[in-house]
């Protein structure tokens, strides 16, 4: 929209020069009570909100466009246009318009973006919102991923070097699904990770300069935010892809957020080695955090363990999940403190009674932190703080575990905080302090007497009029109040001759005259002043006591933290109880021996029937591949998937279900299960499944665990099978890699493995078959099966019957021809042409062809040779 600036009114040309600056953003821009948008700001926001388009003179023939919201309602519409992909700069008035002569100063405060939001209202309390920043330095071939939630001050930092550099950098933004990325130019020269993040995550995408990235002009800045003198306090370097990706990021939250506060305390270095390596395909595949269909909570593992009490701790069970530990340690550490809970169910009871009653401390601090926090915010830090010397003393019956006495340690009871708050503020304030109310009596001498002076106007002005009726003897003496005067001494003309030297005289009437004294004009100032004094004192303490407790920061997140950690190992112990899990022993020789496993998610799903319990023993030597054989809908991807399941939730802390289980921890996890088109990257389902395989051969190790659903479907028979025994024989291989593997195939060829590959082993899912039915027992045997009840299942599925009748009819004619046309051959199990077979067939087959008795002495030698050879 073209625009004549020189004609427009001052307020437009304001207007403008703060839009110019905010050109990739829609700029709410405050007028009054609402939040306007003019020009062509206006008419997109309108069409997005479904808001009344309306006009506004700005100087030219034409009346601007405009729509607004409502200054308290904001937060509703900016979440609206940040889901819709929009940023939203907020422009506030700087200064009074009372109080302001010409135009109000105003200037934005703050840009909102998906990456930034810190507001309750905005957020899902039980998810992080991450934004993340990256760093490629081209020349050393080094990466940094920083990501930080500015709602819980969570800040964190990956490195990455190497073959695995893109792989690492993928596997990070898969964990942290971030809400919004930020990156330089060159981060586009990682060609897998730009494709990734453009196909693959749903986040908005924000190309930064990369001077803002430059850690010589930025690293002092990001050292101030973590309250250190240098960066290397925090343990990365001082000019390296690591600083980089820091300072990028804290460069972009000072620029959005337009101040420098300290809200961060730590920068958590997170090692490879510290956490199993999950792909997007393994997290998605495995429903971990929500289902792959629906994208829902219910239906995946987080559903099945989420039994928290706290916002914090939801987040952190979510965080968990996605990092399952590698150290047989720490996770038998978190193992032993679920089983001390576990063991004391009244004392678990106690703490997640005590639990359901903290509020969400981190982002209660992070409103603390920026200002906006209101007095109810408050009353919440100390209602939560007065429950923490109850959660210390449950734990103290904890003590035989470590970890449960290391988070008691690490509570603090917090008690200035509750003393201040429960001294300061009302029990049952209001949100906003502008209307007063806020403030305890008692707290603050002087409010105490504005107050009085407020609430006793009245009897002081009575005080005055009694006083001065006794000092003259005016009798009929009386203050009256208008509002040109104010408050007046009123005395008719009969008394005229008792008036004081030192009055005043304001007013002639036509039988009184009116006065003023010193006295009675500083009582109507304290009167009339007293209530706006009263609110700017109120505001004045309230702000006081909100930034001492911004002063607990480090503290309150320390205690967030362990209180958080209580929680998960709660809803673990929990679980457990409710569900009948065991405690998994750790092992470190390799071997994966469930009893009895179960599906977490399944058998919680299942209404009409029971889940049927399977073993399982897989390990880096004689049993390293499982082959599993069996038609669709007999339950081969469940059962993988509740074995990969297990061993995560065992890594993770938590109990299993099974009857018993011992578990060799594994460095990843793998899935290559279902294929869709892909069609956003123009990939087709065997392309799809044929990337994600490479990808598991590439970055496998023997330590891995991997699931293979059906390799080769995607193409020909001849294809598939080729392809299929060759991914087994390499994986199988331990020379090449010879991790835990789980293969389930419809290729009944690959049976054969088992004779021919050290290491294999066939299973089949047992089926029923009675007459023309079929039924799944859901229950793992030993050995394969060379048959796919393929009609049996489409009949099972609904087919019409005529339908299956003549599949039926179609398949034995297709296996009588099969038959006719084949070579007079056999096949061993294997799969593979017995030549010996053909062989023997052939010499079989001369024989019955000739008549001895017609043959000479010679010819019968001759043909006894042939046959010979036709053995041989």
């Amino acid at each position: 929209m073209e625009i004549d600036r020189s004609k427009i009114s001052p307020m437009m040309q304001q207007y403008f020069e703060v839009k110019d600056k905010y050109q990739d953003c829609v700029l709410f821009f405050r007028l009054g009570d609402f939040y306007e948008m003019f020009f062509d700001d206006a008419v997109v926001v309108s069409k997005a909100l479904e808001l009344t388009l309306t006009g506004r003179d700005c100087g030219l023939e034409e009346r601007a466009p405009m729509c607004g919201v409502p200054y308290h309602a904001a937060d509703m519409y900016i979440k609206r246009l940040i889901d819709m992909g929009f940023k939203v700069a907020v422009c506030e008035q700087l200064t009074d318009p009372a109080e302001t002569k010409g135009i109000v100063v105003r200037d934005v405060i703050r840009v909102v973006t998906p990456g930034t939001l810190t507001e309750s209202s905005m957020l899902d309390d039980g998810s992080n919102n991450y934004i993340c920043s990256i760093y490629y330095d081209e020349e050393e071939k080094t990466c940094g991923v920083a990501s930080a939630d500015l709602s819980t001050g969570e800040a964190a930092l990956s490195f990455f070097e190497g073959k695995d550099l893109e792989a690492g950098v993928i596997n990070e933004l898969s964990r942290c699904q971030p809400a919004e990325i930020i990156f330089p130019q060159n981060f586009l020269s990682l060609k897998s990770a730009a494709e990734f993040v453009k196909v693959r995550l749903s986040c908005a995408v924000t190309l930064r300069d990369t001077i803002c990235f430059t850690p010589s002009a930025r690293r002092d800045m990001t050292a101030a935010v973590f309250g250190v003198k240098s960066v290397t306090e925090l343990g990365i370097s001082e000019d390296g892809a690591d600083c980089a990706a820091v300072c990028g990021l804290f460069d972009y939250i000072n620029d959005t957020q337009k101040s420098s506060v300290s809200r961060f305390t730590e920068l958590k270095l997170l090692s490879g080695d510290a956490f199993m390596g999950l792909d997007l395909n393994a997290r998605r595949n495995l429903e971990l955090t929500e289902t792959l269909r629906s994208k829902e909570k219910k239906g995946s593992l987080l559903w099945v363990l989420d039994s928290t009490k706290t916002s914090m701790g939801r987040r952190l069970l979510k965080n968990w999940i996605e990092q399952p530990l590698k150290s047989p340690a720490r996770i038998i550490e978190r193992l032993d403190a679920v089983e001390s809970l576990y063991r004391k169910s009244v004392v678990l009871a106690d703490l997640t009674d005590l639990l359901d009653r903290v509020y969400d401390l981190e982002r209660l601090m992070t409103k603390v932190m920026y200002k906006s926090a209101n007095p109810r915010d408050l009353k919440s830090l100390s209602a939560t703080a007065q429950q923490l010397p109850l959660i210390k003393q449950e734990l103290e019956k904890l003590s035989d575990s470590k970890l449960l006495a290391k988070y008691n340690s690490e509570i603090s009871t917090l008690d200035e905080l509750v003393n201040l708050v429960e001294n300061a503020i009302m029990d049952e304030p209001p949100i906003s302090v502008k209307d007063g109310g806020v403030i305890k009596e008692g707290f603050n001498k002087e409010l105490d007497e504005l107050r009085h002076i407020m609430n006793n106007g009245r009897s002081i002005i009575d005080e005055i009029e009694q006083r001065e009726k006794e000092a003259t003897g005016i009798k009929n003496l009386k203050i009256g109040f208008n509002r040109v005067f104010g408050y007046y001494l009123e005395v008719t003309r009969s008394y005229y001759d008792l008036i004081p030297e030192g009055w005043i005289r304001k007013q002639t009437l036509a039988n009184a005259e009116r006065f003023i004294t010193e006295e009675l004009k500083n009582a109507e100032n304290a009167i009339l002043g007293a209530k706006d004094k009263a609110l700017s004192l109120e505001a004045d303490i309230f702000a006081e006591v909100r930034d001492f407790l911004a002063t607990k920061l480090e503290a309150v997140q320390r205690t967030a933290s362990a209180v958080a950690s209580v929680d998960v190992l709660c809803s673990f112990a929990d679980v457990a109880l409710r569900n009948q899990y065991v405690k998994p022993d750790i092992a470190i020789d390799g071997a994966i021996d469930i009893k009895a496993g179960r599906h977490p998610v399944v058998e919680l799903m299942l209404t009409d029937e029971m889940f049927v319990p399977n073993d399982l023993y897989i390990d880096n030597k004689a049993d390293r591949m499982s082959i599993i054989t069996g038609p669709n809908m007999s339950g081969k991807s469940t059962y993988m998937r509740q074995a990969a399941l297990i061993v995560l939730m065992a890594q993770i802390g938590s109990f299993v279900p099974a009857d018993s289980a011992k578990i060799s921890v594994v460095d990843k996890i793998f899935t290559r299960v279902g294929a869709s088109d892909d069609l956003t990257a123009g990939q087709s389902t065997f392309m799809v499944e044929m990337s994600e395989v490479s990808d598991i051969l590439k970055n496998a190790t023997k330590d891995s665990l991997v699931i293979l659903d059906e390799v080769g479907r995607g193409t020909s028979t001849f294809d598939g099978v080729s392809i299929a025994r060759a991914v087994a024989e390499y994986i199988c291989n331990s020379k090449k890699l010879g991790c835990k593997t789980l293969f389930a195939t419809h290729y009944h060829e690959l049976i054969g493995l088992e004779n021919e590959l050290e290491g294999v082993k066939n299973y089949s899912i047992a089926v029923n078959k009675h007459g023309g039915t079929i039924r799944f027992l859901r229950k793992i045997v030993r050995g394969g099966v060379d048959e796919s009840y393929g009609v049996d299942v489409a009949k099972l599925a609904g087919l019409p019957s005529k339908v299956v009748a003549r599949a039926k009819e179609l398949l034995e004619e297709m296996e009588k021809a099969h038959e006719s046309e084949r070579p007079a051959a056999v096949r061993e199990e294997s799969g593979q042409i017995s030549f010996g077979s053909l062989g023997r067939e052939a010499a079989l087959e001369m024989l019955e062809k000739t008549n001895i008795d017609e043959l000479t002495d010679g010819e019968c030698r001759e043909l006894l040779r042939d046959m010979l050879k036709a053995i041989q």
